[in-house]
């Protein structure tokens, strides 16, 4: 069961990096180079407690089909994602959020997973999936941070001035 960790100070608000980080619509931006796409459930906006959504994104070169739901929710502190379908035997996505003074906000990713297939899944982790995983979280984190800096998250966000 491996478990990737990222840490992601960002100069905004808490509430910015919570909602930006349940934005379908960044989540579609972030992923723009597989193709990723909401298919169902939730498709656009902000995703909530209790709500679903279903990806179709080409990965290793093989289209997929992928469902999570938000299982745990605390704004704007905390929410989890797990996966309901799809090509993992099971996931879990934690979303941590803390203020640390100064405006700064430090976003703090757990992606606890199992791979299909055993012995199979484990090796794949060993040699490819467990870096292909991390380096998708770290450019999504990436997206994140920029939309949250830069003022593009208004926008995003449909923020009213």
């Amino acid at each position: 069961m491996p478990t990737i960790s990222l840490e992601t100070p960002i100069n905004a608000p808490v509430e910015v990096c919570f909602d930006l980080s349940r934005s379908i619509d960044l989540h579609v931006i972030s992923t723009e180079h597989t193709g990723e796409r909401a298919v169902a459930g939730v498709t656009s906006g902000l995703i909530g407690l209790g709500e679903s959504v279903t990806w179709r994104a080409k990965h290793f070169g093989v289209w997929q089909h992928l469902s999570s739901k938000i299982t745990e929710y605390e704004r704007p502190f905390y929410f989890a994602d797990e996966m309901a379908e799809g090509a993992f035997k099971r996931f879990k996505h934690e979303h941590h959020f803390q203020e640390s003074g100064n405006g700064i906000t430090i976003m703090r990713d757990v992606f606890d997973y199992t791979s299909p297939f055993n012995m199979l899944g484990m090796l794949a982790d060993r040699l490819l999936l467990k870096k292909y995983m991390t380096q998708l979280l770290v450019e999504r984190n990436s997206v994140i941070k920029h939309y949250a800096e830069s003022g593009k998250w208004e926008s995003l966000l449909k923020v009213d001035k």
